[in-house]
């Protein structure tokens, strides 16, 4: 089960980013956190903007409703995907768990 939470301007999710990875995938859920990896290397912000760029394929939204709220430089991170309700989250990402 996935910890998401409402947000005003739509929900927070919660991820574990795996850089460096083979392929940019989203592998699932494990304690809460939706993990994702990514092929760049966490170096000036390219890891995180591959994440969004996955969400934004995978999930079927535009990148501008998703931003990073925390975890610039850590594995675990939090999105805030805009303009959007949990059960919407929730359905999308139910295709990769």
């Amino acid at each position: 089960m996935l910890n998401l939470e409402t947000h005003p301007d739509g929900v927070i999710l919660a991820l574990s980013v795996h850089p460096g990875a083979r392929r940019n995938e989203i592998r699932g859920a494990q304690n809460g956190w939706l993990k994702v990896g990514v092929t760049q290397a966490p170096e000036k912000g390219k890891a995180n903007k591959a994440v969004i760029e996955l969400l934004s394929k995978s999930l079927n939204l535009r990148k501008s409703q998703i931003m990073l709220l925390s975890g610039e430089t850590s594995r675990q991170k939090r999105f805030l995907i805009r303009d959007i309700t949990i059960d919407e989250v929730t359905q999308q990402i139910a295709r990769f768990t």
